[in-house]
């Protein structure tokens, strides 16, 4: 399995929280990230709980991250991007048809 832990540093939120008749367990509002992400849940042999927050993709774009080639390409680019390696060429709004 692929390390999921991506920072050692954790930090304490909340302290005796106990699950309701339920066995549900209500997060602090600072833990929680946008409205539509949802939760992988990993557990270690002493009880510790791990949530590893995700996000979904329309399919229609996952051939994305199935390409790798492509996947390379994209990564390589924002990098170029990040560091600065930019060419301007200029305004494509001649190119633009509006539809509206």
């Amino acid at each position: 399995m692929a390390t999921i832990i991506r920072d050692e540093k954790l930090t304490r939120v909340s302290g005796n929280v106990k699950p309701d008749s339920r066995r549900r367990v209500v997060l602090p509002e600072t833990v929680l990230a946008g409205k539509d992400i949802v939760y992988h849940v990993y557990t270690n042999s002493y009880g510790q709980i791990i949530l590893d927050p995700q996000v979904t993709i329309p399919a229609s774009e996952a051939w994305i991250f199935e390409d790798k080639a492509v996947l390379a390409a994209l990564d390589e680019g924002m990098a170029e991007s990040n560091n600065g390696q930019l060419i301007d060429r200029g305004s494509f709004a001649k190119y633009a048809a509006d539809k509206s």
